[in-house]
């Protein structure tokens, strides 16, 4: 973690990621892609469906091994790199017939390692195997929710879930949230935690800076007028006057349940997440 001195306002508490670990290098030509982004409009009017998005500085997509097209082959870590679409870090592999793929990188992982998909594999840092054959208590990231699906769960910077038993063709797993949940055995899951966990410690500092992330400015409720939002109104400031507070359209906000209890996976939810 950068920490800078308080040269002006801006820069007194921001912080920012160290990225002197990675590999000076440029990302891998083949394996970039360009996504048209549509910043919170609509596809079909052009119309803003979602507020305060826009902007943002450009930037290329790089296309993640999310699953395992290659099983029982070696690879080798190649190089280490930031991703400006997701928190964690990426590494380069490289297999025996120079085909290279992005992935995930977990903490630990070094340049020149080797790592290996499969059924059934040492239990060793960055290696993919079915959640079965992972023995209890071992830490895993990037889990599949269907078999051949490709990971899905837990791919953010610092995160991992936690293997806590093996019963009846499932694996109970506790994830990031708490939550404790059955997935398939037969699911692939990586081992290790997610890359760059000090990202939960990075302060942006600046406005200008969440411009280029591409968020625009956020105006509060209660500084708009009652026409206009729930909290709005009132001669100088005023708190919300509301029991609870409210989204612009009326719908309770904060603390409320927004999961729909009808979903088929609610079955494979053992103990929800606490508060």
């Amino acid at each position: 973690m950068k920490i800078y001195k308080p040269t002006t306002p801006s820069r007194r508490g921001m912080t920012g990621i160290d990225f002197s670990q990675l590999s000076n290098k440029k990302p891998e030509k083949r394996l970039l892609k360009y996504i048209k982004r549509n910043v919170g409009r609509s596809s079909a009017s052009g119309r803003i469906t979602v507020r305060h998005k826009g902007g943002g500085v450009k930037k290329l997509y790089r296309v993640i091994e999310f699953a395992q097209t290659r099983l029982n082959e070696p690879a080798k870590v190649i190089a280490l790199e930031y991703d400006p679409n997701r928190t964690g870090f990426i590494a380069l592999i490289q297999y025996n017939d120079l085909q290279k793929q992005y992935i995930i990188a977990p903490q630990g992982l070094k340049v020149g390692d080797e790592i290996l998909f499969s059924e059934k594999a040492n239990l060793s840092v960055g290696n993919r195997m079915k959640l079965k054959n992972i023995p209890v208590g071992t830490s895993v990231y990037n889990i599949e929710l269907n078999p051949g699906q490709g990971g899905k769960m837990v791919r953010s910077a610092g995160s991992l879930a936690q293997v806590l038993a093996q019963e009846h063709g499932y694996t109970n797993l506790k994830m990031p949230s708490t939550e404790i949940r059955k997935v398939l055995d037969e699911c692939y899951a990586t081992i290790g935690a997610v890359s760059n966990p000090e990202n939960r410690f990075y302060r942006v500092g600046k406005a200008g800076k969440s411009r280029l992330k591409g968020r625009r400015p956020h105006v509060r409720g209660t500084a708009m007028n009652p026409v206009d939002h729930p909290h709005g109104g009132g001669e100088g400031r005023q708190p919300i006057g509301l029991k609870h507070p409210k989204t612009p359209w009326g719908k309770p906000a904060l603390g409320v349940k927004t999961r729909n209890n009808r979903k088929w996976t609610t079955k494979m939810i053992i103990q929800r997440r606490k508060k």
